[in-house]
């Protein structure tokens, strides 16, 4: 099967929307199919192994992980497309990526999939202070998924979040995998060199924009309430954002200089990787994302996550059984993590147990339903 993965977001600069693109392409690359990842360019960085790549010039938004191009404007990308075969498009966005995948898809009377990653209100009302523009923006969101063949989310709140922006279609749910891993001790020492970490006390891990409508904020709140408490503790902070400096202001003003490291983005797998299994706990209270891929990366390396109740992120996690629940404030992530860290080490073999779901057994559901849709536009086309 021939495919093609419309997004915009491309490395170094990855969100988590990107890393699943990459990760479908990847796996679908690998079981014998062609998967092209289309995005806006990056000139810091050369593609990545394991996938062909087909890019357009583009913009970085500034202290955004996300691009701005135009395809259109491409001529190589005129090109390339107009000769590439394809049985199928799927669009992990709504604007002008997704736009192009949809004009691709009704040119050549293709099906065209689109997956709903993330709570667009969010970054609108965001970006322009407006819940008018907001819903204006959302009202675009959602003729862009009425206009698609088939619409996924990646587990249920998160459909429930289309819904409620006014989306009155099927949704399939398709959620989001990640590949097992395994570090020697050898790497695993040798990737954690690179960090000034302290021995024999607990790590606390937090992965994410540092941007504030992923409440990076509350956790040092809590570790701050933690700290007078007397408790010794190490929290690592990975990732960068329009929020960094007031969060290292934050850091110095609670006291916490000497308990937080700042990472910044890191692009390697195989550090994450050796993070992850050095923390106790990845405190994660965001509500803004759906299904997040950090989640279930701490999960392979057997560290559970503290997240917020009734999320779309806490959907398949149990209190006290595969991970721990708290509410949405400072005094009450500082109570989950005292509660949590006893139990850290049980629960996250059964996070290790229950969370993951290795992409190439995703991917047979995937080429399934793009089967499916192959299938149904070409028995619908005229003779």
């Amino acid at each position: 099967m021939n495919i093609a993965q419309f997004s915009e977001t491309y490395p170094p600069q990855l969100d988590g929307v990107g890393r699943v693109m990459m990760a479908y392409c990847r796996t679908l690359e690998r079981m014998g199919h062609r998967c092209v990842y289309v995005a806006p360019r990056d000139v810091r960085n050369t593609p990545p192994d394991g996938f062909e790549t087909l890019l357009y010039p583009g913009v970085g938004i500034p202290n955004e992980p996300y691009r701005v191009g135009i395809p259109l404007l491409s001529r190589h990308y005129r090109r390339a497309i107009a000769q590439m075969p394809l049985d199928v498009v799927h669009a992990h966005t709504p604007f002008l990526a997704g736009s192009a995948a949809r004009r691709i898809a009704r040119k050549r009377g293709i099906p065209l999939v689109a997956t709903f990653h993330s709570k667009y209100y969010d970054d609108f009302y965001r970006a322009t202070h407006s819940r008018w523009l907001a819903r204006l923006g959302v009202r675009h969101v959602v003729r862009f998924f009425q206009s698609c063949d088939e619409v996924w989310t990646v587990n249920e709140r998160t459909g429930q979040v289309l819904r409620d922006y006014g989306y009155r279609g099927e949704i399939v749910v398709m959620p989001n995998g990640t590949d097992p891993a395994f570090l020697s001790e050898r790497d695993y020492l040798s990737e954690l060199s690179q960090f000034s970490l302290r021995q024999g006390v607990p790590t606390l891990l937090f992965v994410g924009q540092m941007d504030k409508k992923k409440n990076p904020h509350l956790v040092l709140e809590a570790c701050a309430l933690l700290r007078e408490r007397g408790m010794d503790f190490q929290l690592i902070m990975v990732g960068r954002g329009q929020d960094e400096k007031r969060l290292r202001e934050l850091c110095h003003e609670r006291g916490l200089d000497g308990q937080v490291l700042f990472t910044g983005f890191i692009a390697r797998r195989e550090t994450m990787l050796a993070l992850f299994r050095r923390a106790d706990l990845l405190v994660f209270p965001s509500l803004y994302d759906n299904a997040p891929m950090v989640v279930r990366e701490a999960a392979v390396m057997g560290t559970p996550a503290l997240l917020v109740a009734d999320s779309c992120a806490a959907e398949g996690v149990e209190h006290g059984v595969n991970g721990f629940l708290c509410a949405l404030n400072a005094a009450d992530i500082a109570r989950g993590i005292e509660e949590a860290l006893p139990l850290a080490d049980e629960v996250g073999e059964r996070a290790r147990d229950t969370i993951p779901i290795p992409w190439d057994r995703l991917m047979q559901a995937v080429l399934a339903r793009y089967g499916n849709l192959v299938d149904h536009k070409r028995e619908r086309r005229p003779a």
